[in-house]
């Protein structure tokens, strides 16, 4: 549904509204609608912003009797569509201003101890902070999910220009994204050649979008995608499953990095993977990699590729990204500490996962 039928919904339910106490504001509301001929969106944000002026006048016990109906008394309908309409809007004008850049965080190869490739995360210009995970929920809510994700990819192929031009970009979207008949359509409008794109899976897949799934994705793969999965949504039906789909890429995270180095279990869950695997034919890259002993050990292991603070943290400088083609200097990490290195990693499964 567009901004604008939700606008005229929305219009029309507090136009309809018979309560005498709210016939003043029902007359602003039709005034704007006359002041902004054929866009009601603009009407009803206008009005929205005059209401929240209004409540909080209310709240400071500013002349009661002269705004009657505060928004907190609308019926909970009304106000449900209202904060859809809001974010429909917010959304909407991010996608048209594009007010979102991306950042690379340094995926580097165990073995050759250079940059193998980037993930490729999300920066919105906004004014409440919001992160990118918020912005990504939001626009999901009102249907504008694969819109806002099919941006962020774009504007990450755009980045990519200014990458050494032998790292592979992981992207994050989500599986339903993929079913979408634009996707194809972007990697024929982006520069970026498909064989550099890692199509990140944010979510499980879901049983009945599983053939679906493989049915869209196939062709693509066929082009040179290579797709990514992680631990996040790992389980027996899941480790199953990878065995058809066959990821280019699996990415652990701190459930089995966390302690790798002390702990025996850990250890033996994440030997477990890495023979899993092999058995596969995927690359396993840790993710989440905070300390020097935990690279050790997952080396030690036989982890193909290692990403997070201690290698390298998310950057939106193409300075930072030149440096990138410099191999990563053992004897260095050795000497970090925990404190060095931030000993907090948001890029699994926090704000920074997009």
């Amino acid at each position: 549904m567009t901004v604008r039928v939700q606008a005229w919904g929305v219009i029309a339910a507090v136009l309809a509204d018979s309560d005498p106490a709210g016939a003043a504001i029902r007359q602003r509301l039709s005034d704007r609608l006359g002041e902004n001929p054929g866009v009601p969106e603009r009407a009803l944000l206008e009005y929205l912003l005059e209401r929240r002026q209004l409540d909080a006048a209310q709240e400071g016990a500013v002349d009661a009797a002269r705004f009657p109906q505060p928004m907190n008394a609308m019926p909970p309908q009304l106000v449900e569509r209202l904060d859809s309409l809001r974010s429909l809007s917010r959304i909407s004008a991010l996608l048209e201003k594009q007010m979102l850049m991306t950042a690379f965080q340094p995926i580097y190869g165990l073995d050759s101890k250079t940059v193998m490739g980037v993930e490729a995360l999300s920066r919105f210009v906004s004014d409440d902070g919001a992160g990118a995970e918020l912005w990504f929920a939001e626009a999901a809510a009102v249907g504008l999910g694969a819109n806002l994700e099919f941006s962020a990819l774009g504007s990450a192929a755009s980045a990519a220009a200014n990458l050494p031009a032998h790292l592979y970009v992981a992207m994050n979207i989500s599986p339903t994204s993929c079913l979408d008949p634009r996707l194809p359509e972007l990697f024929d409008h982006i520069e970026l050649p498909i064989d550099r794109i890692v199509l990140e899976l944010t979510d499980g897949i879901p049983d009945e979008q599983y053939s679906h799934f493989i049915s869209a994705i196939t062709p693509l793969r066929d082009r040179g995608l290579r797709i990514a999965i992680d631990d996040s949504h790992s389980s027996a039906g899941t480790l199953s499953r990878m065995l058809h789909l066959r990821p280019d890429f699996i990415k652990l995270g701190r459930s089995v990095i966390s302690g790798v180095d002390r702990d025996a279990s850990q250890r033996a869950v994440a030997a477990c993977m890495v023979d899993f695997g092999t058995q596969l034919g995927t690359v396993l890259v840790a993710e989440g990699v905070e300390t020097a002993d935990e690279l050790r050990v997952l080396t030690e292991l036989g982890f193909s590729a290692g990403q997070g603070y201690l290698l390298g943290r998310p950057s939106v400088r193409p300075k930072d990204w030149e440096s990138w083609n410099t191999p990563l200097d053992p004897d260095e990490l050795r000497h970090l500490t925990a404190s060095e290195t931030g000993h907090a990693y948001p890029g699994h499964g926090g704000a920074d996962r997009r």
